[in-house]
């Protein structure tokens, strides 16, 4: 049996302010379906050099009453960065909270504006616990 992989379709409430989000982590958009028809915009988005690992950004036009609620969504979303405090540095400068922030070095955890989490991994070995994240407490939830 052959099978391969093809997205992650998450359901979103504000297209720009989650494309600005994706854009922080680095990704960039690799196509797009708007369909007057159906109401809808799908936005895929990926990391460069890598359009196989899309992210679908559903967006209904007429809204969705639904979000952000973690019912409508599902685990989280994984990316492997080059330096985790660095990414984590960025995010926080542009407002977003650090949910679970990368004590150990490995691993982080944020939210997107839609409420969707998102984990972040280094790549390679752990780095060096580093200040403000080695004390820092988590914040909600992942």
């Amino acid at each position: 049996m052959n099978i391969r992989y093809l997205h992650t379709m998450v359901r979103v409430k504000d297209l720009d302010k989650t494309m600005a989000f994706f854009r922080l982590l680095g990704l960039e958009e690799t196509r797009r379906i708007d369909n007057d028809k159906g109401r809808f915009s799908l936005v895929f988005m990926a990391p460069p050099g890598q359009p196989e690992c899309p992210v679908e950004l559903t967006y209904n036009w007429d809204g969705d009453d639904g979000l952000p609620s973690d019912s409508r969504h599902f685990g989280h979303l994984a990316y492997r960065v080059g330096n985790i405090y660095e990414m984590c540095q960025r995010l926080q400068d542009a407002g977003v909270t650090i949910n679970r922030p990368p004590r150990d070095g490995h691993m982080a955890f944020v939210r997107s504006p839609d409420n969707i989490s998102i984990e972040l991994l280094q790549e390679g070995d752990h780095l060096p616990p580093q200040e403000p994240w080695a004390s820092m407490e988590n914040t909600g939830s992942w």
